[in-house]
């Protein structure tokens, strides 16, 4: 079933297509791809950006979710008349455009690439074949290096106030930390755990159980 996107704030994409627009912005982004690409860049699929902190857990025992960004994927080429889904785009992925809020409102941040881009692309083609509709967001793992697909059950939610529950669904981005396959399926609930328990601070020396 076709992902239930939520929509972006328009002052964010309204930067990034800004930020696309400037010859300076482009040339000195550090994202050769982007630089190099010809023809038609148009930036898609966009994703709330959330920092998971585990320490922090809310009323139902879960950790929270902190809104950071929105990301979208800048595609390079011509769309196919048949891309109805959000995992579809224009051509291939070249780089992705990020924002961040400040006092003023959502303002362009920087361009980036690497593997993360063509894995996040993979990762909603694995949601796109899911029965349940899910709404898509990315959910940061700082203390992990961890990127993930995390798939919402609450598909009306405000992107800025979501948080994680129990059934919603996680997917692992390439490159994933030692331990933890990418591209697996996990219910949120099952792999809260194994991130807490990584995270969690060493017991100090001389100390007992």
């Amino acid at each position: 079933m076709p992902l239930q996107v939520a929509p972006a704030p328009a002052p964010a994409l309204r930067s990034v297509l800004a930020a696309l627009s400037s010859p300076t912005a482009v040339r000195e982004a550090r994202t050769p791809s982007l630089r190099s690409a010809t023809g038609l860049l148009v930036a898609e699929h966009p994703l709330p950006l959330h920092v998971l902190d585990p320490v922090i857990a809310g009323p139902d025992g879960l950790p929270r979710a902190r809104l950071t960004g929105w990301r979208f994927h800048i595609h390079s080429g011509e769309r196919s008349e048949a891309a109805v889904s959000p995992s579809e785009g224009r051509g291939r992925v070249v780089a992705a455009g990020e924002t961040v809020h400040t006092p003023d409102g959502w303002a362009f941040s920087h361009f980036c690439e690497g593997p993360y881009l063509a894995s996040t692309e993979r990762a909603l083609l694995q949601a796109d074949a899911l029965v349940a509709p899910y709404q898509p967001h990315l959910l940061s793992v700082p203390g992990l290096y961890m990127l993930t697909l995390w798939l919402h059950g609450d598909t009306g939610a405000d992107a800025g106030t979501a948080q994680p529950a129990a059934t919603d669904l996680l997917i692992p981005l390439a490159p994933a930390p030692p331990g933890i396959a990418a591209h697996r399926m996990h219910r949120l609930s099952d792999l809260v755990p194994v991130l807490t328990l990584r995270l969690a601070p060493p017991p100090l020396l001389g100390t007992t159980a």
